[in-house]
């Protein structure tokens, strides 16, 4: 997977910022609908569809991602429809051809396998529809751009805070890999490997990737690795924190949560609270905030016919070709910095500290 960037996160959170601060006026837009969309009642160019993945893989589509897309199409004056699919691919196509046939003009998708988005994104071409990848590459797809960040990075900075976290010493390794299905996943994992396979105490003595991210799998998953290694497990790479929490929860029904490092993803409440009580190593924090606002800049420009600026392009090898690109850059948390996700907006201290984690996040610096 080749990529080139060189854009500056921080430029592109003031950025998401921005236009969320601008857009807090709810005035002309309409209430969400009954099927979870939304959208403006201001005249515009065209209209913008995006399609959230689901609410199980993760919180952030919902409490931060579709926020943050709202806020700015609203700033920009321009027509929205936002849905979710909740998990399901027909549903996705479904609410996909609605689009479409609803007039959009821009359609961004957060694919749940490359075989479904890649024929929604050739639907959405053959009727003049500009389509966006969002997060996750359609291999084999038509998008003409692709917003993300460098996954191949996030695998790589979640390698080497498992490493930070258990030293040089021998240490057998379980990985809790993403969805097959999910090409994120696979630079996840891809970038984990290229730190950890090369530190030679270590040894890999399972790994599996679990179904649709899927935490309730991933608990039953990480149970039957962790029996058949024998519980003799030093750390474990868990792709994202939902995946962490189902790893921790077996490692303490066992009586060895906190002994055994385990990383994440996403920067969740939950997983902040288990980074502040020990359980969890550490986690990666993609800001939705500055990836949503990214999206709404290359939808917005393309609604309006204008070229949006890109940094770099990405490699779909199923497709044989270069995605013109925007990516941004992730950031690796560990106790030590929990307090810049929250000074960043990511998550609340309210939430974060609430009830017994509270001194935790005093000794944390985080009020």
């Amino acid at each position: 997977m080749k990529r080139k960037h060189t854009l500056v996160l921080a430029s592109v959170v003031g950025m998401a910022m921005s236009v969320a601060a601008c857009g807090s006026d709810d005035s002309g837009s309409d209430s969400p609908s009954a099927d979870g969309s939304s959208g403006s009642t201001a005249a515009a160019a065209g209209k913008i569809g995006v399609i959230l993945p689901d609410t199980k893989s993760s919180v952030r589509w919902e409490s931060a991602d579709r926020p943050a897309l709202e806020a700015a199409f609203k700033a920009a004056g321009v027509d929205y429809d936002i849905q979710n699919a909740e998990g399901d691919a027909q549903k996705m196509t479904t609410i996909a051809d609605q689009m479409i046939s609803g007039g959009v003009t821009v359609l961004a998708i957060v694919n749940l396998d490359s075989d479904s988005g890649a024929a929604i994104e050739q639907k959405a071409e053959e009727q003049g529809v500009k389509t966006i990848d969002y997060d996750r590459l359609t291999l084999g797809g038509s998008a003409g751009y692709y917003v993300s960040f460098d996954n191949n990075k996030v695998g790589a900075l979640q390698g080497q805070g498992l490493a930070d976290c258990l030293g040089d010493k021998d240490a057998n390794l379980i990985y809790l890999n993403g969805s097959p299905t999910d090409n994120n996943a696979t630079l996840f994992s891809q970038g984990a490997h290229s730190v950890l396979d090369k530190i030679s105490t270590y040894k890999n003595v399972a790994e599996q990737a679990v179904p649709d991210w899927d935490p309730d799998q991933a608990v039953t998953i990480f149970e039957q690795l962790y029996t058949k290694v024998g519980g003799k497990v030093d750390g474990v790479y868990a792709a994202n924190d939902g995946l962490a929490g189902a790893a921790i929860s077996i490692l303490e029904k066992n009586g060895v949560n906190g002994k055994v490092p385990v990383t994440g993803q996403d920067a969740t409440v939950e997983g902040l609270q288990r980074i502040l009580s020990g359980d969890q190593c550490m986690t990666i924090y993609k800001s939705a905030k500055a990836e949503a606002g990214a999206l709404a800049e290359v939808a917005i420009a393309l609604v309006n016919g204008e070229e949006p600026q890109t940094n770099g392009t990405t490699n779909d090898s199923t497709g044989n070709r270069d995605v013109p690109s925007i990516l941004l850059d992730p950031v690796s948390i560990t106790k030590d910095n929990v307090k810049d996700v929250i000074d960043d907006g990511g998550q609340s201290a309210a939430d974060v500290c609430a009830g017994e984690y509270a001194k935790l996040c005093a000794d944390a610096g985080i009020s």
